[in-house]
Protein backbone atom coordinates (compact mmCIF):
# COMPACT_ATOMS: atom_id res chain seq x y z
CA UNK A 1 0.00 0.00 0.00
CA UNK A 2 1.00 3.07 -1.03
CA UNK A 3 0.12 6.79 0.28
CA UNK A 4 0.28 10.01 -1.06
CA UNK A 5 0.05 13.80 -0.76
CA UNK A 6 -1.68 14.78 -4.41
CA UNK A 7 0.75 17.75 -6.22
CA UNK A 8 -2.67 18.70 -7.86
CA UNK A 9 -3.14 22.51 -8.42
CA UNK A 10 -6.72 23.83 -8.03
CA UNK A 11 -7.36 25.53 -11.04
CA UNK A 12 -10.72 27.72 -9.66
CA UNK A 13 -13.07 27.20 -12.29
CA UNK A 14 -16.05 24.35 -13.10
CA UNK A 15 -14.50 24.85 -16.88
CA UNK A 16 -11.34 23.87 -15.75
CA UNK A 17 -12.36 20.53 -13.87
CA UNK A 18 -14.88 19.94 -17.02
CA UNK A 19 -12.42 20.45 -19.47
CA UNK A 20 -10.74 17.56 -17.60
CA UNK A 21 -12.97 15.30 -16.99
CA UNK A 22 -13.99 15.18 -20.67
CA UNK A 23 -10.79 14.24 -21.44
CA UNK A 24 -11.01 11.45 -19.11
CA UNK A 25 -10.55 7.62 -20.42
CA UNK A 26 -13.38 5.15 -21.00
CA UNK A 27 -11.40 2.40 -19.97
CA UNK A 28 -10.99 2.65 -16.99
CA UNK A 29 -11.51 -0.58 -15.02
CA UNK A 30 -9.00 -2.00 -17.47
CA UNK A 31 -6.40 0.28 -16.63
CA UNK A 32 -6.64 -0.78 -12.97
CA UNK A 33 -6.78 -4.69 -13.49
CA UNK A 34 -3.36 -3.88 -15.85
CA UNK A 35 -1.90 -1.78 -13.20
CA UNK A 36 -2.92 -3.52 -10.44
CA UNK A 37 -3.89 -1.14 -8.11
CA UNK A 38 -6.45 1.28 -7.08
CA UNK A 39 -5.64 5.01 -6.98
CA UNK A 40 -8.12 6.52 -4.33
CA UNK A 41 -8.43 9.76 -3.18
CA UNK A 42 -9.32 10.00 0.27
CA UNK A 43 -8.99 13.23 3.08
CA UNK A 44 -6.20 14.81 4.26
CA UNK A 45 -7.60 13.61 7.64
CA UNK A 46 -10.54 13.05 9.44
CA UNK A 47 -10.73 10.89 12.39
CA UNK A 48 -13.38 7.95 11.11
CA UNK A 49 -13.00 8.61 7.84
CA UNK A 50 -9.58 8.77 6.94
CA UNK A 51 -6.88 8.70 9.11
CA UNK A 52 -3.58 6.98 9.52
CA UNK A 53 -3.21 4.50 12.57
CA UNK A 54 -0.11 4.17 14.80
CA UNK A 55 1.33 1.92 12.36
CA UNK A 56 0.44 4.56 9.41
CA UNK A 57 -1.98 2.37 7.50
CA UNK A 58 -5.01 4.32 5.97
CA UNK A 59 -8.12 3.12 8.24
CA UNK A 60 -12.16 4.66 8.49
CA UNK A 61 -15.23 4.68 6.76
CA UNK A 62 -14.50 5.92 3.74
CA UNK A 63 -11.05 3.95 3.67
CA UNK A 64 -13.00 0.77 4.10
CA UNK A 65 -14.90 1.69 0.78
CA UNK A 66 -11.61 2.32 -1.49
CA UNK A 67 -10.29 -1.12 0.17
CA UNK A 68 -14.02 -3.23 -0.36
CA UNK A 69 -13.73 -1.54 -4.06
CA UNK A 70 -9.89 -3.36 -4.65
CA UNK A 71 -11.01 -6.23 -2.92
CA UNK A 72 -14.03 -6.48 -5.57
CA UNK A 73 -11.33 -5.43 -8.32
CA UNK A 74 -8.09 -7.00 -7.85
CA UNK A 75 -8.82 -9.67 -5.03
CA UNK A 76 -6.72 -7.52 -2.87
CA UNK A 77 -8.12 -4.58 -0.44
CA UNK A 78 -4.32 -3.84 0.47
CA UNK A 79 -3.47 -2.96 -3.37
CA UNK A 80 -4.54 0.85 -3.28
CA UNK A 81 -2.52 4.13 -3.48
CA UNK A 82 -3.89 6.44 -1.67
CA UNK A 83 -3.65 9.85 -2.30
CA UNK A 84 -4.67 12.88 0.71
CA UNK A 85 -6.80 15.13 -1.01
CA UNK A 86 -8.41 18.58 0.36
CA UNK A 87 -11.27 20.22 -0.83
CA UNK A 88 -9.78 22.58 -3.38
CA UNK A 89 -7.65 19.56 -4.73
CA UNK A 90 -9.90 16.61 -4.91
CA UNK A 91 -11.99 17.24 -8.27
CA UNK A 92 -8.59 18.24 -10.61
CA UNK A 93 -7.13 15.22 -8.92
CA UNK A 94 -10.42 12.96 -9.93
CA UNK A 95 -10.73 14.75 -13.45
CA UNK A 96 -7.28 14.89 -14.44
CA UNK A 97 -7.20 10.53 -13.28
CA UNK A 98 -4.93 11.14 -10.91
CA UNK A 99 -7.13 9.29 -8.75
CA UNK A 100 -9.54 6.37 -9.99
CA UNK A 101 -12.52 7.07 -7.67
CA UNK A 102 -12.84 9.79 -4.78
CA UNK A 103 -13.65 8.59 -1.37
CA UNK A 104 -13.58 12.09 0.60
CA UNK A 105 -16.99 13.20 2.36
CA UNK A 106 -17.90 14.63 -0.62
CA UNK A 107 -21.76 16.63 -1.01
CA UNK A 108 -23.81 15.16 -4.02
CA UNK A 109 -24.82 18.43 -5.72
CA UNK A 110 -26.64 19.17 -9.09
CA UNK A 111 -23.48 21.36 -9.69
CA UNK A 112 -20.96 18.77 -9.45
CA UNK A 113 -23.26 15.77 -11.17
CA UNK A 114 -23.93 17.80 -14.01
CA UNK A 115 -21.30 20.24 -14.48
CA UNK A 116 -18.05 19.20 -13.03
CA UNK A 117 -19.36 15.99 -15.28
CA UNK A 118 -18.85 13.26 -12.35
CA UNK A 119 -20.86 10.67 -11.12
CA UNK A 120 -21.93 9.95 -7.74
CA UNK A 121 -22.19 6.35 -6.86
CA UNK A 122 -24.65 6.40 -4.23
CA UNK A 123 -25.40 8.10 -0.54
CA UNK A 124 -22.77 6.70 1.79
CA UNK A 125 -23.14 9.28 4.72
CA UNK A 126 -26.64 11.19 5.04
CA UNK A 127 -25.37 14.55 7.11
CA UNK A 128 -25.92 18.08 6.97
CA UNK A 129 -24.03 21.02 7.94
CA UNK A 130 -23.34 22.35 11.51
CA UNK A 131 -21.41 24.62 14.02
CA UNK A 132 -18.84 23.81 16.90
CA UNK A 133 -17.90 26.64 19.30
CA UNK A 134 -16.26 26.50 22.77
CA UNK A 135 -18.23 25.91 25.43
CA UNK A 136 -17.43 28.93 27.34
CA UNK A 137 -18.15 31.13 24.39
CA UNK A 138 -21.54 31.20 25.97
CA UNK A 139 -23.85 30.29 22.94
CA UNK A 140 -26.63 27.74 22.50
CA UNK A 141 -27.84 28.73 19.09
CA UNK A 142 -26.29 29.59 15.77
CA UNK A 143 -28.37 32.51 15.70
CA UNK A 144 -26.50 33.99 18.53
CA UNK A 145 -23.49 34.18 16.35
CA UNK A 146 -23.88 37.22 15.05
CA UNK A 147 -20.49 38.75 14.12
CA UNK A 148 -18.78 36.33 14.59
CA UNK A 149 -15.24 35.00 13.24
CA UNK A 150 -16.04 31.29 12.05
CA UNK A 151 -13.35 29.13 9.90
CA UNK A 152 -14.74 27.85 7.00
CA UNK A 153 -12.76 25.00 4.32
CA UNK A 154 -12.38 26.79 0.73
CA UNK A 155 -13.56 25.04 -1.72
CA UNK A 156 -16.63 23.48 -0.36
CA UNK A 157 -20.13 23.71 0.51
CA UNK A 158 -19.73 25.00 3.46
CA UNK A 159 -19.15 28.26 2.42
CA UNK A 160 -22.10 28.96 0.32
CA UNK A 161 -24.55 27.01 2.48
CA UNK A 162 -22.70 29.96 5.30
CA UNK A 163 -23.51 32.55 3.52
CA UNK A 164 -27.04 31.30 2.74
CA UNK A 165 -27.85 30.81 6.42
CA UNK A 166 -26.54 34.16 7.90
CA UNK A 167 -28.36 35.86 4.69
CA UNK A 168 -31.39 34.52 5.84
CA UNK A 169 -31.36 34.93 8.99
CA UNK A 170 -30.42 39.28 8.45
CA UNK A 171 -26.76 38.83 10.69
CA UNK A 172 -23.22 39.28 9.59
CA UNK A 173 -20.07 36.85 10.29
CA UNK A 174 -16.41 37.34 9.13
CA UNK A 175 -15.08 34.29 7.54
CA UNK A 176 -11.64 32.41 8.35
CA UNK A 177 -10.74 30.81 5.41
CA UNK A 178 -8.60 27.63 5.84
CA UNK A 179 -7.52 24.75 3.31
CA UNK A 180 -7.76 21.78 5.89
CA UNK A 181 -9.45 20.06 8.96
CA UNK A 182 -6.24 20.45 10.17
CA UNK A 183 -5.91 23.60 9.66
CA UNK A 184 -9.08 24.33 11.20
CA UNK A 185 -8.82 22.88 14.49
CA UNK A 186 -5.99 24.61 15.47
CA UNK A 187 -7.31 27.77 14.74
CA UNK A 188 -10.44 27.02 16.63
CA UNK A 189 -8.13 25.70 19.63
CA UNK A 190 -5.97 28.86 19.07
CA UNK A 191 -8.97 31.27 19.21
CA UNK A 192 -8.53 32.77 15.83
CA UNK A 193 -11.87 31.98 15.06
CA UNK A 194 -15.40 31.65 17.51
CA UNK A 195 -16.79 28.65 15.60
CA UNK A 196 -16.03 25.92 12.85
CA UNK A 197 -18.63 25.25 10.39
CA UNK A 198 -18.65 21.93 8.76
CA UNK A 199 -20.78 18.64 8.12
CA UNK A 200 -22.09 17.52 11.60
CA UNK A 201 -20.30 14.00 11.50
CA UNK A 202 -16.95 15.97 10.81
CA UNK A 203 -17.64 18.32 13.96
CA UNK A 204 -18.36 14.74 16.16
CA UNK A 205 -14.82 13.56 14.59
CA UNK A 206 -12.92 16.66 15.68
CA UNK A 207 -14.35 17.07 18.89
CA UNK A 208 -13.37 13.71 19.65
CA UNK A 209 -9.70 14.50 19.22
CA UNK A 210 -9.53 17.20 21.59
CA UNK A 211 -7.78 16.76 24.75
CA UNK A 212 -11.38 17.68 26.61
CA UNK A 213 -14.25 17.39 24.53
CA UNK A 214 -16.44 18.42 26.96
CA UNK A 215 -15.19 21.93 26.30
CA UNK A 216 -16.71 21.89 23.41
CA UNK A 217 -20.23 22.23 22.38
CA UNK A 218 -21.59 21.36 19.10
CA UNK A 219 -24.80 23.63 18.36
CA UNK A 220 -28.20 22.13 17.28
CA UNK A 221 -28.86 24.02 13.99
CA UNK A 222 -28.32 21.90 10.38
CA UNK A 223 -28.28 24.24 8.07
CA UNK A 224 -28.32 22.12 5.21
CA UNK A 225 -28.55 18.78 3.63
CA UNK A 226 -25.22 16.98 2.80
CA UNK A 227 -25.50 13.84 0.82
CA UNK A 228 -22.07 12.55 0.61
CA UNK A 229 -20.98 9.74 -1.46
CA UNK A 230 -18.15 8.29 -3.68
CA UNK A 231 -17.55 9.84 -7.13
CA UNK A 232 -16.21 8.91 -10.07
CA UNK A 233 -15.40 11.04 -13.49
CA UNK A 234 -18.51 10.62 -16.00
CA UNK A 235 -17.99 8.97 -19.64
CA UNK A 236 -16.90 5.45 -18.42
CA UNK A 237 -20.09 3.77 -17.55
CA UNK A 238 -18.58 0.38 -16.73
CA UNK A 239 -16.14 1.53 -13.88
CA UNK A 240 -19.00 3.29 -12.71
CA UNK A 241 -21.66 0.32 -12.75
CA UNK A 242 -18.59 -1.78 -10.93
CA UNK A 243 -18.12 0.62 -8.15
CA UNK A 244 -21.63 1.50 -7.61
CA UNK A 245 -22.55 -2.11 -7.24
CA UNK A 246 -19.57 -2.15 -4.58
CA UNK A 247 -21.49 0.16 -2.21
CA UNK A 248 -24.70 -1.85 -3.03
CA UNK A 249 -23.76 -4.48 -2.28
CA UNK A 250 -22.22 -3.24 1.08
CA UNK A 251 -25.50 -1.36 2.00
CA UNK A 252 -27.80 -5.08 0.62
CA UNK A 253 -25.09 -7.69 3.23
CA UNK A 254 -25.85 -5.44 5.82
CA UNK A 255 -30.13 -6.25 5.31
CA UNK A 256 -29.64 -9.69 4.58
CA UNK A 257 -27.37 -10.43 7.57
CA UNK A 258 -24.37 -11.03 5.43
CA UNK A 259 -20.82 -10.00 8.00
CA UNK A 260 -17.66 -10.56 7.51
CA UNK A 261 -17.74 -13.31 9.88
CA UNK A 262 -20.31 -15.55 7.58
CA UNK A 263 -20.05 -14.68 3.84
CA UNK A 264 -17.47 -17.25 3.00
CA UNK A 265 -20.38 -20.07 4.14
CA UNK A 266 -23.33 -18.41 2.69
CA UNK A 267 -21.38 -17.93 -0.57
CA UNK A 268 -21.39 -21.79 -0.79
CA UNK A 269 -25.40 -21.45 -1.27
CA UNK A 270 -28.61 -20.40 0.40
CA UNK A 271 -32.17 -20.59 0.46
CA UNK A 272 -32.02 -16.82 -0.69
CA UNK A 273 -31.65 -16.49 -4.27
CA UNK A 274 -31.26 -12.67 -3.73
CA UNK A 275 -28.19 -13.81 -1.45
CA UNK A 276 -27.29 -16.70 -3.95
CA UNK A 277 -26.90 -14.22 -6.79
CA UNK A 278 -25.07 -11.26 -4.81
CA UNK A 279 -22.47 -13.85 -3.85
CA UNK A 280 -22.31 -15.26 -7.07
CA UNK A 281 -23.91 -18.70 -6.48
CA UNK A 282 -26.64 -18.30 -9.29
CA UNK A 283 -26.54 -16.23 -12.55
CA UNK A 284 -23.89 -14.11 -13.64
CA UNK A 285 -23.58 -10.56 -11.99
CA UNK A 286 -19.92 -10.24 -11.93
CA UNK A 287 -19.58 -10.75 -15.49
CA UNK A 288 -22.21 -8.45 -16.36
CA UNK A 289 -20.02 -5.56 -14.50
CA UNK A 290 -16.60 -6.66 -15.93
CA UNK A 291 -15.61 -8.36 -12.38
CA UNK A 292 -15.42 -12.11 -11.06
CA UNK A 293 -17.76 -14.15 -9.77
CA UNK A 294 -16.91 -13.83 -5.66
CA UNK A 295 -16.29 -9.71 -6.40
CA UNK A 296 -18.94 -9.22 -3.90
CA UNK A 297 -17.59 -11.95 -1.40
CA UNK A 298 -14.14 -10.35 -1.73
CA UNK A 299 -15.24 -6.70 -0.74
CA UNK A 300 -17.45 -7.91 2.23
CA UNK A 301 -15.10 -10.64 3.23
CA UNK A 302 -12.32 -7.00 3.38
CA UNK A 303 -14.49 -4.72 5.22
CA UNK A 304 -17.24 -6.37 6.31
CA UNK A 305 -21.15 -4.99 5.37
CA UNK A 306 -22.11 -1.37 6.08
CA UNK A 307 -23.24 -1.72 9.51
CA UNK A 308 -19.82 -3.49 10.45
CA UNK A 309 -18.09 -0.62 9.30
CA UNK A 310 -20.32 1.97 10.40
CA UNK A 311 -19.69 0.52 13.63
CA UNK A 312 -16.41 0.43 13.84
CA UNK A 313 -15.69 3.44 13.12
CA UNK A 314 -18.44 6.00 13.31
CA UNK A 315 -20.98 4.44 15.82
CA UNK A 316 -22.05 4.87 19.03
CA UNK A 317 -19.41 2.68 20.26
CA UNK A 318 -16.52 5.11 19.06
CA UNK A 319 -15.02 7.77 20.23
CA UNK A 320 -17.16 10.04 17.51
CA UNK A 321 -20.37 8.33 19.31
CA UNK A 322 -22.87 8.62 16.23
CA UNK A 323 -26.33 7.03 16.02
CA UNK A 324 -27.16 5.31 12.79
CA UNK A 325 -30.64 8.21 12.39
CA UNK A 326 -30.80 8.07 8.42
CA UNK A 327 -28.27 5.86 8.09
CA UNK A 328 -29.48 2.98 9.04
CA UNK A 329 -31.52 0.61 6.85
CA UNK A 330 -34.74 1.41 5.58
CA UNK A 331 -35.35 -1.81 7.29
CA UNK A 332 -34.46 0.04 10.41
CA UNK A 333 -36.53 3.43 9.85
CA UNK A 334 -33.27 4.93 7.58
CA UNK A 335 -32.49 5.81 3.91
CA UNK A 336 -30.00 3.22 2.96
CA UNK A 337 -31.69 1.19 0.56
CA UNK A 338 -30.28 -0.75 -2.33
CA UNK A 339 -31.80 -1.68 -5.76
CA UNK A 340 -32.19 -5.94 -5.87
CA UNK A 341 -29.48 -8.13 -7.51
CA UNK A 342 -31.12 -9.65 -10.42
Amino acid sequence: MKVKMTKSLFLGTAAAVTLLAGAASASTLDEIKERGQLNCGINTGLAGFASPDAEGNWEGFDVSFCRALAAAVLGDPEAIEFVNLTGKTRFTSLASSEIDVLSRNTTWTFSRDADLKFTFLGVNYYDGQGFIVPADLGVSSALELDTATICIQTGTTTELNLADFFRSNSIDYEPVPIETNAEALQQLQAGACDAYTTDASGLAASRATFADPTAWAILPEIISKEPLGPLVRQGDDEWADAARWVLNALIAAEEYGITQENVAELAAGTDNPEINRLLGNEGNLGEMIGLDADWAVQAISATGNYGEIFATYLGEGTALGLARGLNASYTEGGLLYAPPFR
